[in-house]
């Protein structure tokens, strides 16, 4: 038994590596530039050069298990779609696939995926985690350092914030197990928390004051063109705040499946120095 990390140098496949690696079992990273840290073994992949769909069962023809991160497109189900039925052609009968709290079956973008897998009958689990903490490390980060500030759309809306680390514990047991246990989980975090309070947390962990700016859905756009987005991805990411500020995400949060042990706080004190000011 091989798995294959599909994006696997990223957020959520980072820690997942990890454990699978500590297990011992035989694992293959997959990216774009087949470039991988040591110990792993990487191979290419692009999702959108079919010609690369094969090179991971080149070298690796026992692979049998996949664990994906699909494109970053508003609809990436043409190729997800296309990468399932050439690994079930090579033998792969179980995939975990990175998914979104909100996402049903047969919802799109990636609970069309969700569908197809059903249909195929094949081994699958759909993971459907609520928001990363390492957003505020990354598509937060900058404004936090340099404007002191949080901007959203997501007014009071409150969120099962969770860490990748509780994902990939998720993922593992999903990779792994003999049996499945939840096919379509719902993931959060131990607190569901708003803006605001993230903002107050930041406050205090940094030492400075941190405020969570409310944007109507028109400024929060203009926020996401200005960072060099796409129009229509910037105005799906808009569409996720007013689901989130009319209380879809604290909807979620009372359905999970699993409830993750880390908090957030203790994520913004381990890694204090990304949002060090600056001047």
């Amino acid at each position: 038994m091989t798995i294959l990390v599909i994006g696997g140098t990223g957020k959520s496949a980072t820690p997942l590596v990890r454990l699978l690696h500590q297990a011992n079992h035989p694992i293959v990273l997959a990216n774009r530039s087949g470039t991988v840290p040591a110990p792993y073994t990487g191979t290419r992949f692009d999702w959108l050069d079919p010609s690369t769909y094969p090179l991971p069962f080149s070298t690796h023809p026992d692979i049998d298990r996949v664990y994906l991160v699909a494109p970053s497109l508003i609809d990436p189900y043409p190729q997800v779609k296309a990468f399932i039925d050439y690994a079930r052609a090579r033998g792969v009968r179980r995939f975990v696939v990175m998914s979104g709290s909100p996402l049903e079956k047969g919802q799109p973008p990636m609970g069309r995926v969700h569908e197809y897998l059903d249909g195929l009958g094949v081994e699958y689990c759909a993971l459907r985690p609520s928001w990363f903490f390492d957003n505020f490390a990354t598509q937060y980060a900058d404004r936090i350092r340099t404007e002191d500030e949080i901007v959203s759309a997501a007014g009071d809306g409150k969120l099962g914030y969770v860490s990748t680390e509780d994902i990939a514990d998720v993922a593992f047991k999903a990779l792994v197990d003999d049996v499945i246990e939840h096919d379509n989980p719902i993931i959060v975090g131990p607190e569901l928390v708003s803006y605001d309070q993230i903002a107050d947390m930041l406050t205090e962990v940094l030492g400075r004051k941190i405020t969570h700016r409310r944007l109507d859905e028109a400024e929060l756009k203009q926020v996401m063109l200005g960072r060099g987005m796409p129009e229509e991805y910037a105005q799906m990411m808009v569409a996720i705040d007013g689901y989130v500020a009319g209380g879809g995400e604290g909807k979620q949060f009372e359905r999970a499946n699993v409830v993750g042990k880390r908090k957030i706080r203790d994520f913004f004190e381990a890694n204090k120095d990304v949002w060090r000011k600056v001047d």
